[in-house]
């Protein structure tokens, strides 16, 4: 298997609707490292790395989202992997 790694924008009502824990839930159920956080401008941002499957399984969720959440579009840009493993965060704009 090779590893694959994956920094997204996820645009549409996806800030209020519960987006980063639905997110997080569904990365640490397919084994995916690294994080999701809200954007000022409306939209989430999310970095993940794993088993290219896992990755794929990931990006496809997003497509759909949480049960409240309304996913226009998913902006996608595949980075070099770094060798991420561990648990996936929600973490907070600053």
């Amino acid at each position: 298997m090779s590893r694959k790694r994956v920094a997204a924008i996820v645009h549409g009502r996806v800030q209020g609707v519960a987006f980063r824990e639905y997110t997080r839930r569904e990365a640490e159920r397919l084994g995916v490292s690294g994080w999701v956080k809200n954007q000022h401008d409306g939209t989430v941002a999310l970095l993940c790395e794993g088993e290219e499957d896992q990755v794929d399984a990931l990006m496809a969720w997003l497509s759909i989202g949480s049960p409240y959440a309304r996913v226009t579009h998913v902006e996608k840009y595949e980075e070099e992997p770094q060798g991420d493993t561990g648990s996936f965060a929600v973490r907070f704009s600053s």
